[in-house]
């Protein structure tokens, strides 16, 4: 059974930094896409950033482009989430996902395409 735990969440002033991580267990991450989501209150779920298994290609969606910056490290088992010029509407909590297939070249940007979650982290921007 694969383990998300995300970490890194917390409060900021818009226009700050935080960088998200995300450690997973198991043997195999390195075959696996990896993406952050976010969901703020009363909102659905949104995509916003995948990395295909090598760490080739990345994707974002539009409002976080030039601002957000996914990683990964496959020795440690872990993904990143890089995230500057913060703004309110950054708000929601910010969950990590696993792809659910191995080896994909490219990832949807849809939750459902990711079989494992995380319980998810915090994350606050104050105006």
């Amino acid at each position: 059974q694969v383990q998300l735990v995300e970490s890194g969440g917390g409060l900021v002033q818009a226009g700050g930094s935080l960088r998200l991580s995300c450690a997973a267990s198991g043997p195999t991450f390195s075959l696996y896409g990896m993406a952050w989501f976010r969901q703020a209150p009363g909102k659905e779920r949104e995509f916003v950033a995948t990395i295909t298994y090598s760490g080739a290609t990345t994707d974002y969606t539009d409002s976080v482009k030039g601002r957000f910056t996914i990683s990964r490290d496959n020795a440690k088992n872990a993904v990143y989430l890089q995230m500057n010029s913060l703004k309110p509407e950054d708000k929601a909590v910010y969950y990590c996902a696993k792809s659910s297939y191995t080896m994909q070249v490219l990832l949807p940007r849809r939750a459902s395409g990711f079989g494992s979650w995380g319980q998810g982290t915090q994350v606050t921007v104050s105006s």
